[in-house]
């Protein structure tokens, strides 16, 4: 427990235990390498002119790029190509994977082989025996005898193998796009080789198109012979059946059905014609039954020898009855007249009689020509039967006959389509980028590479060698280790009780300092090396408790802002103000306060830029200082910090920082509170300050909120270090302390520390839970002045 009433004594270093640790720490070994710094160089520089001598000696390659476009959709020129051209994605993509595989195929290579005469080419393993021979024969005044199929095709074959090895095909991802890399010693030949490769591909496309074109014409034009004698045959079966059966017709229909629908037809008019003639009969009979005038009926109307009898009739009737009116009735004309009258009555019934004879005969015909119609269609539907039981195997025979016409329609269509697709070409493979002779090697790279890599191989090297020999000799001249005293540690005082109960208890491993009256400048404590940035998970996997940092004059340097201070840019090491002593190994500072920001980060649950706020009591500008060398040692980890001023009311880093003139705007970030004159400023540190806003603390605290929002949303930043607010807290600070993930308690050794920190715990209430730690700040405000005797940078 932290004891309020206890003095806070200077922490001292821990006496060794057990074995001593082998090896060097960082400022060992940096002393051993600064000693060892011209042999180091030597090394370097021995290797940076071995590695330049093997990069001279090495045979550049020159690489020479064509690019091919090759398109699985190819040029639909017939209705009916050859092959089935790919529907899906994965299909196309396939099919453009076959090409490129298809471009190093032998018979593509070989083609390039003898287009480029490659086997003689001493590159590629070819002409180099042959030309060796030829000259030593020449010499004697021999001929050298011809090289045999054998030795060509192995010849062949070692020049294949190389040109394989000098080709690189690479597909370019989602397109159809192919780059063909050929290298040679001979930037001219590259191109030249990565040319004919791609003619020689495409050649060899046309090539196996006709090919193919040319194989399916055989085999249809094989087949043609076999499907035409076989639809001869059908068609001579057929044929013979009909004749066979008489089964004879016209376009479609057979006579026999011909017939019967002729014959059909002529009895249906007989029917007719002979109803027709029964109507008229009855007609005349019933007129002479019946008491009317005989001469009433159509046929008498119609008839001009019965309007003749009919006209002389009606001139004797009447000159009857004008003799009958003058002449008695005895009288000898009277009677000639009504004999003459009755004479032409007669003969008007007499005629009356031949029309009804007439219809009689015609209705006898009529019946009889339908007799003899409804015979012959018998005997026709009769044969119509037998025609139809033989019409079944007839149809049979009709469809395979048509079904070998068809086919045999279809092959030789076909046939004859593949014929000509043997001279169309249908590829849409083409060059879009002839390769161009090289202008820079691809092989070896740039000597000054060369020069780096045996440049850092031999420091590297020279380093370990006097590194590894320090240590060996160490190792064998180290005394025996002897045991250390245990330290006894004075007992607290029982007489005062704590005067807080939930004061936070502080590890053992940081004991607190021993404080005097008035605090001195004590030297620099032993430097230490890097510790890991998070303790030991397995020994204390979360970190309860605060830890103890001491911020002392060892620690920093002191500056003259006002004199010192650089135009355009900002630089927080040139306030004034004691700073972290630039590229100084890590402390005892640095070192608890990486344990604090690893605490913070453990608490903050993985969230992307927590935020610290440092609090403190009485002299605001002491607070300021630790929170701004706080932000130092973070930055010089990596971190990207911002920093915000939450003291709206002192402002002691933004009357610090917030010196610039009206022409420099170049350090205005996007980030502000409120104002423009409390816009970001950008820092040649790393470090982003926030000056503080303007107003109550109410709307000042709102303003820092919204700030840390919107910084968090952009992700610019990954640690946020509010200095401040001050002690006593107003409801604007509370809130934004509520708002904070750890704080960190500044306590300055020049007042009472336990009172300070009661303080401090009394005002965070409810929020002291989120102490991660507490800075005792052992730069006094008379240490901060100039000095005699002081350093300054």
């Amino acid at each position: 427990m932290l004891d309020y009433n206890q003095p806070i004594e200077r922490a001292r270093p821990e006496a060794p235990r057990g074995k001593p640790q082998a090896g060097f720490s960082v400022l060992e070994l940096a002393n051993l390498l600064w000693r060892r710094k011209v042999a180091i160089a030597a090394a370097a520089l021995l290797g940076a002119t071995l590695a330049v001598t093997i990069g001279k000696s090495l045979t550049p390659r020159y690489t020479a790029t064509a690019q091919l476009y090759v398109d699985p959709r190819e040029l639909q020129l017939v209705d009916r190509e050859l092959t089935p051209r790919a529907q899906d994605v994965s299909g196309m993509s396939m099919v453009v994977e076959s090409q490129a595989r298809l471009i190093t195929s032998n018979s593509v290579l070989l083609q390039v082989i003898q287009q480029a005469g490659l086997d003689k080419d001493p590159e590629f393993g070819g002409g180099e025996g042959t030309s060796l021979m030829s000259s030593l024969l020449g010499l004697i005044g021999l001929q050298p005898r011809a090289p045999s199929a054998a030795e060509k095709k192995e010849v062949q074959l070692a020049a294949l193998d190389a040109l394989n090895r000098h080709i690189t095909v690479r597909k370019t991802e989602k397109s159809f796009i192919v780059d063909i890399e050929v290298w040679s010693t001979d930037p001219a030949k590259a191109a030249m080789l990565a040319n004919t490769l791609t003619n020689a591909y495409l050649a060899e496309s046309r090539n196996s198109q006709a090919s193919a074109a040319r194989r399916a014409t055989n085999d249809l034009s094989g087949r043609l012979k076999e499907l035409r004698e076989r639809l001869r045959n059908a068609e001579t079966a057929l044929a013979t059946y009909k004749a066979q059966n008489n089964f004879v017709g016209t376009q479609d229909t057979l006579i026999s059905d011909q017939q019967l629908s002729a014959s059909n037809q002529r009895l249906a008019a007989a029917r007719a014609a002979t109803m027709d003639a029964q109507a008229r009969l009855d007609q005349i009979e019933a007129s002479r039954r019946t008491a009317a005038d005989a001469g009433a009926i159509p046929e008498a109307l119609q008839s001009p020898t019965i309007a003749n009898l009919r006209a002389q009739y009606a001139d004797a009737r009447k000159k009857y009855a004008e003799q009958a009116g003058e002449l008695g009735p005895r009288h000898p004309a009277l009677r000639q007249t009504e004999k003459q009258v009755e004479d032409l009555k007669r003969t008007i019934n007499e005629e009356i009689d031949r029309f009804a004879q007439s219809a009689k005969n015609d209705l006898t015909r009529a019946r009889d020509f339908e007799a003899s119609l409804n015979r012959a269609l018998e005997a026709q539907k009769r044969q119509s039967v037998q025609l139809s039981q033989a019409a079944v195997r007839l149809r049979e025979l009709e469809r395979e006959a048509d079904a070998s016409r068809d086919v045999y329609q279809s092959f030789l269509k076909r046939s004859r389509e593949t014929e000509e697709q043997e001279s169309l070409n249908t590829s849409a493979a083409r060059v879009i980028g002839e390769a161009t002779v090289p202008q820079r090697r691809s092989f070896p790279p740039a000597m000054s590479l060369f020069a780096m890599i045996g440049f850092i191989f031999g420091a590297v090297a020279a380093s370990s060698w006097f590194a590894a020999a320090e240590l060996m000799f160490a190792g064998a001249s180290a005394p025996a280790p002897t045991p250390a005293r245990p330290q006894r540690t004075p007992a607290p005082d029982a007489t005062r009780a704590p005067q807080r109960a939930r004061a936070p208890e502080v590890s053992e491993a940081w004991p607190p300092p021993q404080v005097s009256g008035a605090p001195e400048v004590e030297q620099a404590p032993p430097e230490l090396a890097a510790p890991p940035l998070q303790p030991s998970i397995v020994e204390k996997p979360l970190i309860e408790k605060p830890l103890i940092a001491r911020l002392q004059e060892a620690d920093v340097i002191h500056t003259l802002g006002a004199i010192l201070a650089t135009g355009g840019s900002v630089d927080l090491t040139r306030l004034g103000w004691p700073t972290l002593r630039p590229g100084f190994p890590l402390t005892t500072l640095l070192n608890a306060w990486r344990d604090m920001r690893a605490a913070v980060a453990r608490r903050a649950g993985g969230m992307a830029m927590p935020v610290i706020a440092l609090v403190g009591t009485g002299e605001t500008t002491g607070r300021s200082v630790a929170a701004l060398n706080f932000a130092l040692a973070a930055a010089r980890d990596g971190t990207r910090v911002l920093m915000i001023d939450a003291d709206h009311q002192a402002r002691s880093l933004s009357n610090k920082v917030d010196r610039r003139g009206k022409n420099e705007p170049s350090r205005l970030g996007w980030l502000s509170i409120g104002s423009k004159d409390a816009r970001e400023i950008k820092t040649v540190n790393g470090i982003s300050v926030l000056p503080a806003a303007e107003g109550d603390a109410g709307k000042a605290a709102d303003a820092i909120r919204k700030a840390i929002t919107q910084a968090r949303a952009a992700g610019g930043y990954d640690l946020v270090i509010l200095d401040g607010p001050a002690v006593p807290l107003s409801a604007g600070g509370r809130k934004l302390l509520d708002d904070t993930e750890a704080l960190v308690a500044v306590l300055p050794t020049s007042l009472d520390i336990n009172d300070s920190l009661e303080e401090i715990l009394t005002t965070l209430g409810r929020a002291e839970r989120k102490l991660v730690g507490v800075v005792l700040d052992e730069l006094t405000p008379a240490a901060q002045t100039r000095q005699r005797g002081r350093q300054y940078a």
